[in-house]
Protein backbone atom coordinates (compact mmCIF):
# COMPACT_ATOMS: atom_id res chain seq x y z
CA UNK A 1 0.00 0.00 0.00
CA UNK A 2 1.52 3.07 -1.06
CA UNK A 3 1.06 6.48 1.75
CA UNK A 4 0.02 9.38 -0.19
CA UNK A 5 2.87 11.85 0.82
CA UNK A 6 2.43 15.73 0.70
CA UNK A 7 6.07 17.25 1.19
CA UNK A 8 6.78 21.30 2.20
CA UNK A 9 10.08 23.31 0.85
CA UNK A 10 11.21 26.20 2.62
CA UNK A 11 13.60 26.69 -0.20
CA UNK A 12 16.89 26.42 1.27
CA UNK A 13 19.61 25.33 -0.41
CA UNK A 14 20.47 22.48 1.11
CA UNK A 15 16.92 21.30 0.60
CA UNK A 16 17.59 20.06 -2.80
CA UNK A 17 21.56 19.59 -2.63
CA UNK A 18 20.64 16.92 0.01
CA UNK A 19 17.55 15.46 -1.79
CA UNK A 20 14.84 15.97 1.54
CA UNK A 21 11.90 18.62 2.22
CA UNK A 22 11.55 20.69 5.41
CA UNK A 23 8.40 18.75 6.28
CA UNK A 24 6.89 16.10 4.65
CA UNK A 25 2.99 14.40 5.66
CA UNK A 26 2.36 10.98 5.40
CA UNK A 27 -1.13 9.66 6.00
CA UNK A 28 -2.13 11.71 9.98
CA UNK A 29 1.92 12.29 10.81
CA UNK A 30 4.29 15.01 9.93
CA UNK A 31 7.61 14.77 10.33
CA UNK A 32 9.50 17.91 10.33
CA UNK A 33 13.30 18.05 9.21
CA UNK A 34 15.79 18.97 11.40
CA UNK A 35 15.59 22.86 11.20
CA UNK A 36 17.62 25.69 12.24
CA UNK A 37 17.98 29.36 12.83
CA UNK A 38 18.01 31.04 9.77
CA UNK A 39 16.26 32.61 6.78
CA UNK A 40 14.93 31.09 3.48
CA UNK A 41 18.39 31.30 1.76
CA UNK A 42 19.95 29.53 4.92
CA UNK A 43 21.36 32.46 6.10
CA UNK A 44 22.35 31.81 9.83
CA UNK A 45 20.34 34.54 12.00
CA UNK A 46 21.17 35.69 15.61
CA UNK A 47 25.61 34.18 15.44
CA UNK A 48 26.48 33.06 18.47
CA UNK A 49 23.10 33.18 20.16
CA UNK A 50 21.84 30.03 20.67
CA UNK A 51 18.19 31.19 22.41
CA UNK A 52 17.63 33.59 19.76
CA UNK A 53 18.52 30.55 17.21
CA UNK A 54 16.30 28.53 18.85
CA UNK A 55 13.47 30.75 18.30
CA UNK A 56 13.52 31.29 14.97
CA UNK A 57 13.96 27.22 14.19
CA UNK A 58 11.11 27.15 15.95
CA UNK A 59 9.25 29.41 14.06
CA UNK A 60 10.41 28.06 10.95
CA UNK A 61 8.98 24.91 12.53
CA UNK A 62 5.61 26.42 12.74
CA UNK A 63 5.99 28.51 9.32
CA UNK A 64 6.16 24.53 7.75
CA UNK A 65 3.10 23.16 9.98
CA UNK A 66 0.97 26.00 9.03
CA UNK A 67 1.38 25.63 5.47
CA UNK A 68 -0.29 22.00 5.97
CA UNK A 69 -3.48 23.11 8.58
CA UNK A 70 -1.44 22.64 11.70
CA UNK A 71 0.09 24.46 14.46
CA UNK A 72 3.00 24.16 17.16
CA UNK A 73 -0.20 22.00 19.44
CA UNK A 74 -0.12 19.70 16.81
CA UNK A 75 3.72 18.48 17.72
CA UNK A 76 4.18 15.74 19.97
CA UNK A 77 7.66 15.35 19.76
CA UNK A 78 11.24 17.49 19.22
CA UNK A 79 14.67 16.92 18.78
CA UNK A 80 16.89 19.65 19.82
CA UNK A 81 20.98 19.60 18.83
CA UNK A 82 22.96 22.09 20.23
CA UNK A 83 26.70 22.66 20.12
CA UNK A 84 27.26 24.67 22.92
CA UNK A 85 25.70 22.42 25.85
CA UNK A 86 26.80 25.69 28.38
CA UNK A 87 23.78 27.46 27.00
CA UNK A 88 21.32 24.69 27.45
CA UNK A 89 18.86 26.14 29.77
CA UNK A 90 18.26 29.02 27.84
CA UNK A 91 17.66 27.00 24.63
CA UNK A 92 15.30 25.37 27.05
CA UNK A 93 13.66 28.69 28.55
CA UNK A 94 12.85 29.27 24.90
CA UNK A 95 11.34 25.99 23.90
CA UNK A 96 8.82 26.04 26.93
CA UNK A 97 7.97 29.36 25.88
CA UNK A 98 6.64 27.70 22.90
CA UNK A 99 5.55 24.04 24.09
CA UNK A 100 5.25 24.91 28.01
CA UNK A 101 1.07 24.32 27.29
CA UNK A 102 1.55 21.22 24.84
CA UNK A 103 4.19 19.37 26.30
CA UNK A 104 5.64 17.41 23.55
CA UNK A 105 8.07 14.76 24.47
CA UNK A 106 11.31 15.83 23.97
CA UNK A 107 15.19 15.45 23.55
CA UNK A 108 18.17 17.91 23.88
CA UNK A 109 21.20 16.02 21.85
CA UNK A 110 24.92 17.47 22.43
CA UNK A 111 26.51 17.65 19.09
CA UNK A 112 30.23 18.53 17.99
CA UNK A 113 29.17 20.51 14.99
CA UNK A 114 25.91 21.57 12.50
CA UNK A 115 26.16 21.94 8.77
CA UNK A 116 27.39 25.62 9.23
CA UNK A 117 29.87 26.50 12.14
CA UNK A 118 27.56 29.35 13.07
CA UNK A 119 24.74 27.04 13.49
CA UNK A 120 23.98 26.51 17.18
CA UNK A 121 20.93 24.80 17.41
CA UNK A 122 19.04 22.25 15.04
CA UNK A 123 15.31 20.82 16.05
CA UNK A 124 13.23 18.36 14.40
CA UNK A 125 9.78 17.74 15.05
CA UNK A 126 6.94 14.97 14.64
CA UNK A 127 3.30 16.41 14.60
CA UNK A 128 -0.59 14.66 14.40
CA UNK A 129 -2.92 15.73 12.25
Amino acid sequence: MRVKRTKIFSGTPWEPLAGYARAVQAGDIVYVSGTTGTDPSGKVLAPGDAAAQTEQAIHNIENALKRLGLGLENVVRTRIYLTQMDQWEAVAKVHGRFFGEIHPATSLVGVTRLVDPEMLVEIEAVAVH
